[in-house]
């Protein structure tokens, strides 16, 4: 009877000692007893696992989904949707600006004019457009012309015009003074065929602003805040276009800007 007392408590001994095995202590050592060995395999202790440090749980709180009042239409992250009728109109303009566009470009407005003849030998253009406005800004006049030089007008409208003019105008209008014309250099007997007479040539006198002001190459060009505005539209006309002249090149071109594409050997020629 005292022999089997013993034995009960050193079995209820080994499985105290096999519940109270630290964390990390995965092997059982080879010095306990074998009927501890069998009480802690026949009855696995349930191990409870580390605390997680501090920083863990910080990260792991801020990692959960915030509980956000449902939000209503004032209060929505979503910007509303424009009404449809202003989507309507919008795609309306977008599609009578890319029926009126020429040369491949939206920014382009006018309409496709095809072979014009010329009544002197390299007089006249193969495929013309007659362009009425650029990047937005109308011209006061329809404007016959290569695709090339109406390219470069866009351009130059786009990237000097506009940003020189923003504060004071914004432009509205190009004054053309001269375009698509089959006669010689300055009109002169026995000179080369004008460039206008290719139709690679644009001559602007001035630029009239959305107040109805109106800044003249005549009138501007020696005259601030004027003379520094046409000097800086002047100078960025030479790269779009191979030939630019203004009023210091001759008498010929002291109240406009004559820009045409043509190529020259050694870059572009600006007066």
């Amino acid at each position: 009877m005292t022999l089997k007392v013993l034995w009960i408590g050193l079995l209820a001994l080994s499985a105290t000692k096999a519940s109270a095995a630290p964390l990390d202590q995965s092997l059982v050592p080879l010095s306990r007893p074998a009927e501890s060995i069998v009480l802690a395999y026949a009855q696995p202790t349930r191990l409870r696992p580390a605390m997680r440090p501090e920083s863990a749980q910080v990260i792991a709180t801020a990692a959960r989904p915030l509980d956000l009042p449902s939000l209503g239409p004032d209060t929505s992250l979503m910007p509303y949707k424009r009404p449809k009728a202003v989507e309507q109109q919008a795609l309306f303009k977008k599609r009578k600006l890319r029926k009126g566009s020429v040369c491949g470009d939206i920014a382009i407005q006018g309409k496709a004019v095809g072979k014009v003849p010329g009544r002197i030998k390299a007089c006249g253009i193969k495929d013309a457009v007659q362009v009425t406005s650029v990047s937005g800004v109308a011209l006061s006049r329809p404007s016959t012309m290569d695709c090339g030089t109406a390219i470069a007008l866009n351009e130059w409208v786009d990237k000097s015009v506009k940003p020189t003019f923003r504060r004071r105008g914004p432009v509205v209008e190009l004054q053309v003074a001269a375009h698509y014309a089959c006669r010689t250099r300055n009109n002169r007997t026995g000179a080369k065929i004008s460039e206008h007479g290719k139709g690679r040539a644009i001559d602007i006198s001035g630029f009239k602003m959305a107040d109805g002001e109106v800044v003249t190459v005549l009138n501007g060009w020696r005259k601030n805040p004027s003379k520094k505005q046409l000097t800086k539209i002047w100078r960025n006309a030479c790269g779009p276009f191979g030939t630019v002249l203004g009023p210091n090149s001759d008498r010929y071109h002291r109240d406009h800007f004559h820009l045409d594409t043509a190529r020259h050997r050694r870059g572009p020629y600006c007066r």
